[in-house]
């Protein structure tokens, strides 16, 4: 850079220099680059120099502020960093040399033209506010937008409350005047044509940013523009680790056996032979199952869908009411008969086609009628626009009961993994284990313990029967979560619990194909057919099912197993997880499976923070519906 030293010139007007008002300097910070109004203003030849300029070249490529920015931008875990953004304000204020200024930031999401929201500590938009993401052409002007979004330049505002008030009030004028800034800078973090984001600098002193003082910000965008990219690289490959996390059945436990077959298959290909990935089996290990099942769902769910198709055709036939009061058609006639055909069909049971037949005749018979009577009628197109509101857009039917059934399966999944995820940390600790879960109307788990998984680990039954104890405990917890969100939920769903003891080892095959764990070999198949069937099973010489609310079932086949759960129930009951209300029962043969037996014992339930205050089921029921 070139430094100049005019100690030694002396500036004269002419006749021609003109007298500027506050408004004419305060144009003219807004309008840098208006060649035009600038020699309005300021006429060519006003202003005479006279004497002579000291020049100095010099060297600024270490400027402080710009490293400083440079530094912060360049560091790991910005978001996560709490001294992140208070670094980043302080440099931005010493690079303006201004204690009025805040920094935030909006990313842009390209396929929904909006911004949205970047979440850190101490992260903040001026534009969104408390908004998690808005519309591009709802948060921008037409002229910011066209600055940020097209032409990817600099859009200054040197004085908010003047262009508030011309504006009536608009935005990114209203954001900034309602949080109290005066003026600002949204600068484009764009690379190659592509807009990333926007950075927003923002004043609580008019004038203090400006069109002109707006390109300081030429030396330190690049640097931001590539922490940004590197950021949403980061993230995208968090986002991927997070699905793998949820997703993928290779768990912790048996992911050293993955890395020497990835390893060698590496090596194959190095070496130059013909690489495979080799079968991954585990012998000799244990499984437990376990279940937690959301009781008659599928009975539930028919109810709420059978509500609302009832509820949408009586509110169909309504409007058709009207049209054929006020046309006098007999077509309407006919269509008010088919609708209550479909109620008819529906009134006492849910056939298996009813839904998608209801939705292809509203689609394809009713709506197109709809559509004419909107237009033919003032008072029907209120109706039907009625009609239309309660209408669920994504589904295209009403959905108000099927809503509410959805939901509350998904709070007692959430409320039961997070149960379940937590505990299981704790048992890997004791000693490592297969674990895998699945989330259905309810949960499910299987593990799997053996010294093939443990690798360099000993195995002894010890942990085996710690790992039984433990299911059996954390099981007993995953009811109590329930019981205490059920009087919170839209629909009051029941659960009911299993865990099946098989006492003999089995092998253990990852299916490349289903990218999962599976029992190997034909004999072992026996545990599968045992597990996929017994909630249905029921007590032998009865038409009870053996899974009910209230009560943790263990069903098993050897005395030996029954011995060994008795065992952890009374010492379990010494805690206040039981009752003495414990039964034994055998089972109705399965297709080729019989002896099952199954322990039942009645579930002590504690409410919130009470955990002295005990209940068994249908005394927390009474609690719940007083």
């Amino acid at each position: 850079r070139i430094l100049y030293n005019a100690d030694f010139i002396d500036v004269y007007p002419t006749e021609l220099a003109k007298e500027l008002t506050q408004d004419d300097i305060d144009q003219l910070l807004e309008n840098p680059d208006k060649l035009e109004l600038w020699k309005e203003k300021i006429p060519p030849n006003s202003f005479v120099s006279k004497g002579f300029v000291i020049s100095n070249m010099f060297d600024v490529t270490s400027d402080q502020t710009i490293s400083d920015i440079k530094s912060a931008l360049i560091a790991n875990d910005k978001r996560g960093n709490e001294n992140f953004m208070e670094d980043l304000q302080d440099t931005f204020r010493s690079f303006f040399r201004s204690n009025n200024l805040k920094v935030g930031f909006v990313a842009y999401d390209p396929k929904a033209n909006y911004f949205k929201r970047v979440h850190g500590k101490k992260m903040s938009s001026f534009l969104l506010q408390d908004k998690e993401n808005e519309l591009c052409d709802a948060a921008l002007c037409q002229s910011s937008y066209e600055k940020l979004l097209k032409q990817n330049t600099y859009f200054a505002i040197s004085d908010v409350e003047k262009y508030y008030k011309l504006s009536e009030g608009i935005a990114p004028y209203k954001p900034l005047h309602e949080q109290g800034y005066k003026s600002a800078i949204l600068a484009p973090i764009a690379s190659r044509g592509e807009l990333l984001g926007v950075l927003e600098v923002v004043s609580t002193k008019k004038n203090e940013l400006n069109g002109v003082n707006a390109t300081k910000l030429d030396d330190v965008m690049p640097y931001i523009e590539s922490a940004v990219r590197r950021s949403k690289i980061e993230e995208a490959n968090l986002i991927d680790a997070v699905i793998q996390n949820e997703c993928t059945s290779v768990h912790s436990s048996v992911y050293w056996k993955f890395r020497e077959e990835a390893q060698q298959f590496i090596t194959d290909q190095i070496e130059g032979n013909k690489p495979t990935f080799k079968e991954i089996v585990f012998d000799k290990v244990y499984p437990l199952y376990g279940q937690v099942d959301i009781k008659s769902s599928s009975k539930a769910r028919n109810e709420a869908i059978q509500r609302d198709l009832m509820i949408q055709l009586t509110a169909i036939n309504q409007v058709l009411e009207q049209a054929k009061e006020q046309f006098k058609l007999p077509i309407y006639e006919e269509l008010m008969y088919r609708v209550k055909s479909h109620v008819d069909d529906i009134k006492e049971v849910l056939h298996t086609n009813s839904e998608q037949a209801i939705f292809n005749f509203v689609r394809e018979e009713v709506l197109p009628v709809f559509q004419y009577l909107k237009n033919a009628d003032e008072q029907i197109g209120k109706a039907i626009t009625a009609y239309e509101s309660t209408i669920d857009g994504r589904t295209e039917t009403y959905y108000d009961h099927r809503r509410n059934y959805d939901e509350s399966v998904m709070q007692i999944n959430q409320e039961l993994v997070e149960v379940l995820d937590q505990k299981q940390e704790e048992a890997q600790e004791m000693f490592p284990h297969y674990f895998e879960r699945y989330k259905t109307d309810g949960v499910e788990h299987n593990m799997y313990i053996g010294e093939s998984i443990s690798g360099n680990q000993n195995f002894n039954k010890l942990f085996l029967n710690n790992l039984r104890l433990w299911q059996l405990q954390t099981m007993v917890d995953m009811e109590n979560r329930y019981y205490n969100l059920k009087a919170e939920l839209p629909i009051k769903l029941d659960v009911a619990s299993l865990i099946l003891v098989y006492n003999t080892s089995l092998s253990i095959r990852f299916r490349m194909d289903e990218k999962r764990f599976d029992v190997d070999g034909t004999y072992n198949a026996r545990y599968e057919i045992i597990k996929k069937r017994i909630d249905k099973s029921y007590i032998k010489g009865t038409n009870e099912r053996v899974t009910q609310s209230g009560k943790m079932v263990i069903i098993y086949s050897q005395k030996e197993d029954e011995m060994e759960y008795l065992r952890y129930i009374r010492f379990l009951k010494s805690k206040g997880y039981f009752t003495n209300n414990i039964e034994i029962v055998e089972l109705e043969g399965l297709q080729g499976v019989t002896g099952l037996k199954a322990i039942r014992a009645e579930i002590l339930y504690h409410t919130g923070k009470e955990l002295e205050k005990t209940y068994t089921y249908d005394e927390l029921m009474q609690e719940l519906e007083s």
